[in-house]
């Protein structure tokens, strides 16, 4: 008895093209087929032969030439199946869609791929399931589909149309295109901001930013939507008041796949609402932790806020390592940690990835059996151009570049958003676009964590963000035994400059006289007479620490 299935695969005839094929053989092994692989050009009477030696029990045909020749080796193949009475044998078929449509005439074949199927409907097949058929297929928690699909990434995408009706319809075509395994539901800020406040929602701005959500079966009838194609998970922007109110409602209504929250924004800092600083950090951390005493996953999206305002390398080193750390007091079990590329604008792959390095091993120390990383990849939406087509080749090379950190998750952002708000067919282009640049480069990507330059700038980085952090321990101590997770001490530490950006300048509630700039592709903290770069000690000095 056979303790594997076998599936035996070839290029028949005179096709020497054999990376589709193979690529769907390695999947089979993922999936626990035993293969065996003929190779390219494989006449006919050959694999009748082999398949009589090793009786597979699915033969996997491929052929990407010409569609005419196509026909006439497969009326071959089908009358010596047809002789040898193969009828527990499965035969499927691979193929260009030209070539597809060839392979469906014969009847020969009981599936057929013609190449613009995702890696999800390979599985379901080798699973003896169908994607449309089976919502069982498609992991319904954040981890689990996380763990079915790795290394491939999972995709992320927001969207959110200005009225229910078009998100609505958009959110159920884009299910169904199967192209992402997470919806980000965008809500308009009224939403975010008033939702269980709504005498105080300002009208005339309904559906500015996002779709305009104002009752619970609002985004019931949008999960609703999602509930086809490949099921994917959903989840949606954290408000900016009321936060716990928000979480709630959000597991309640659309399952929410992971919370999303900041430390220090959404506050005064940004204008999001109006909550004082420390008053906004213990928020947002106790909602951290009804997060964690509900075992779902927490994202902490504070360093590239910091970042998008031209925030020096260093501190948005720091900052990500403060979001994790405050995350692991509130209880956080499995924590996603977002990396924003091409933020601040300027900022060259090299200088990038050092800087993601960076994040990544500063809060690799906090990694245990009690707290584990899953790394959330993402190109910066300032970066793209408002030219279509200059803006699909910049999403193309960043998601290139963030694939260097073997992500868990790749949320893309759609190449139009330099200039409008995307829709449902904008959003599918794009995850087409970053699945083919997955694909091309999934196994074997170089490894530019051993380039020198990136080295010598992560390490740097490493120790430039420590000093910080030991200058806010020290600034702390004399407030809270744990001032990196004191609301006191880091809503100080910023009303001071301690943690600053040149955006603050002209905020009363906060500092705004540090000085950044991008030099080399990086970005720096600097001198505001000379100009010169000015380390985190330097820096610190004038705070006496």
């Amino acid at each position: 008895m056979k303790s594997k299935k076998i599936i035996l695969g070839c290029a028949l005839g005179n096709c020497v093209h054999i990376g589709g094929l193979n690529h769907f053989l390695r999947l089979a092994e993922l999936e626990g087929f035993n293969t065996i692989s003929l190779g390219p050009a494989v006449p006919t009477e050959r694999l009748i032969r082999e398949i009589e030696n090793y009786l597979p029990d699915i033969v996997a045909v491929s052929y990407r030439l010409t569609p005419e020749v196509a026909e006439k080796i497969l009326d071959i193949l089908k009358r010596n199946i047809e002789e040898k009475s193969f009828q527990k044998i499965r035969f499927i078929f691979g193929g260009t869609p030209s070539v597809a449509v060839v392979a469906r005439k014969s009847k020969i074949f009981e599936k057929v791929f013609d190449g613009t199927e995702n890696t999800d409907e390979v599985k379901s097949y080798l699973r003896g399931s169908h994607a449309n058929d089976s919502k069982e297929l498609f992991p319904q928690t954040l981890i689990d589909r996380i763990q079915n699909k790795y290394p491939y990434p999972i995709i992320r995408h927001h969207f959110g149309r200005p009225t229910i009706k078009e998100t609505v319809e958009g959110i159920k075509k884009i299910a169904e295109a199967q192209v992402l395994d997470v919806i980000s539901i965008g809500t308009d800020q009224n939403a975010q901001e008033y939702f269980f406040r709504p005498e105080l929602i300002k009208h005339e701005l309904d559906g500015a930013g996002g779709v305009p959500v104002r009752h619970p079966e609002d985004l019931i009838e949008i999960y609703n939507a999602s509930r086809c194609g490949n099921y994917p998970l959903m989840r949606c922007y954290s408000g900016t008041n009321d936060l716990i109110k928000w979480a709630e409602m959000s597991i309640q209504t659309i399952n929410n796949a992971w919370g999303a929250i900041p430390l220090t924004w959404y506050s005064v800092m940004d204008g999001r609402s109006n909550r004082p600083l420390d008053v906004t950090i213990a928020e947002n951390q106790l909602t951290m932790q009804w997060y964690a005493n509900h075992e779902i996953p927490v994202e902490v999206n504070e360093s590239h806020q910091w970042s998008l305002r031209d925030a020096h390398d260093s501190l948005a080193v720091a900052t990500s390592f403060l979001a994790a750390y405050n995350a692991k007091k509130m209880g956080v079990k499995n924590y996603i940690s977002q990396y924003m590329f091409n933020t601040p604008p300027g900022t060259t792959p090299q200088m990038d990835i050092a800087k993601m390095l960076a994040k990544n091993e500063l809060i690799g120390k906090l990694t245990d059996d009690k707290f584990r990383v899953y790394k959330e990849v993402r190109a910066g939406i300032a970066h793209f151009s408002p030219n279509p087509n200059i803006a699909k080749g910049q999403l193309a090379a960043s998601a290139l570049i963030s694939l260097s950190l073997q992500p868990h998750i790749l949320h893309v952002v759609a190449f139009c958003e330099g200039d409008h708000a995307v829709y449902p067919d904008e959003l599918i282009e794009s995850c087409d676009i970053v699945h083919g640049v997955i694909q091309n480069t999934l196994y074997g990507l170089p490894d530019y964590s051993i380039d020198k330059i990136i080295i010598e700038r992560k390490n740097i980085l490493i120790e430039e963000a420590e000093y910080l952090l030991n200058g806010l321990k020290k600034f702390g101590n004399s407030l809270n035994d744990d001032p990196w997770c004191d609301p006191k001490t880091l809503a100080s530490a910023i009303k001071v400059g301690i943690l600053d950006t040149p955006h603050f300048s002209g905020n009363p509630n906060l500092s705004g006289n540090i000085k950044t700039n991008l030099i080399n592709g990086a970005w720096f903290a600097i001198d505001r007479e000379s100009g010169k770069i000015i380390t985190e000690k330097e820096r610190l000095q004038q705070f006496d620490l």
